[in-house]
């Protein structure tokens, strides 16, 4: 049987988006390939105190800022490897390569070396994942008002849109749909419908979110490049992940203006109903990109809002 090992690895990042990236030594594993810094959980050790640790061993370097993201599981020839992965934002001290025959900073967009260590590969895709979602809301808001709003977001950076419309005539909703492809195009972002694949597919989006509802019960991943789901339980995560879907939203995470009185989740349980799963996972409800930074403490990859972010 092989052993388990458990690995504290670090999305070291700075201000302009870049992360950081080691090549192997010769006298290691996967001699040559890529990966991201971090290392082995000894016994008696936290993740978050072996990530500390590796990092001044393989760095130099001091962690500040270490925020919980996503887990992956992997097999090798040698053992079976879970990888805590941890965004790193903030940290002392010059890095340097003490392990490592060679550092570079990277582009999520823009790829350069490889090859990959194969359990980083595919934290790749779930790295280009923005940290902030805009639910469209134009049944409330009009669609013009919401094509205004929409505008506006994406001068300021938005990157992720959801379009949920299912409320509007078929025709508007059809045409609102294709102005909100278009925009985010424009710019580089992503367009995913809330609905049915047929029309996520007529309009070209760029992939499909499912309701909770509809995650319950499909068979499989449906085909498109990225795809993700509304969930309100960790049962509904684990389904989420057996998928292989990319993200998941769960809430409501505070009370929201549209369900007054409802029971929310709290940043506690949201937590811990998120921890170990191999996705980013957006929290939802009640929350506004002022809340991004107690998010992505809590293990979140970001947040999703459906009217903060239309003000």
């Amino acid at each position: 049987m092989k052993k388990q090992v458990n690995v504290a690895a670090a999305v070291i990042t700075r201000p302009d988006g870049s992360f950081l990236l080691g090549q192997r030594a010769p006298d290691t594993f996967y001699p040559g390939y890529w990966e991201f810094p971090g290392g082995k959980v000894e016994k008696d050790e936290t993740v978050r105190e072996a990530l500390i640790r590796e990092l001044h061993e393989e760095l130099g370097i001091t962690v500040r800022s270490a925020w919980p993201w996503i887990t992956r599981d992997h097999v090798y020839e040698h053992a079976n490897v879970r990888l805590h992965f941890f965004f790193v934002t903030d940290w002392e001290g010059e890095i340097e390569a003490k392990v490592h025959t060679s550092l570079v900073w990277q582009k999520v967009d823009s790829t350069s070396v490889g090859p990959m260590l194969p359990a980083n590969a595919p934290v790749l895709k779930a790295l280009r994942l923005p940290h902030v979602m805009g639910v469209s809301n134009a049944t409330e808001l009009g669609v013009d008002a919401q094509l205004a709003a929409l505008d506006k977001a994406l001068a300021k950076g938005l990157r992720l849109v959801q379009i949920r419309e299912g409320w509007l005539e078929p025709e508007i909703r059809l045409e609102f749909a294709r102005q909100v492809v278009t925009r985010c195009r424009a710019v580089g972002a992503l367009a995913l419908v809330n609905g049915e694949a047929s029309f996520a597919k007529q309009i070209d989006a760029d992939g499909l979110h499912l309701a909770s509802v509809r995650l319950a019960i499909i068979d499989e991943r449906p085909n498109f490049a990225w795809v993700g789901a509304s969930c309100h339980s960790r049962t509904e995560l684990e389904r989420a992940a057996a998928l292989g879907l990319d993200y998941a939203l769960l809430g409501p995470v505070c009370e929201t203006a549209s369900h007054p009185g409802a029971p929310a989740l709290g940043w506690k349980r949201f937590s811990e109903w998120i921890a170990d799963l191999p996705m980013p996972v957006l929290a939802i409800g009640g929350v506004s990109p002022d809340a991004l930074t107690t998010a992505r403490e809590a293990g979140a990859h970001g947040i999703a809002a459906i009217r903060s972010l239309w003000i």
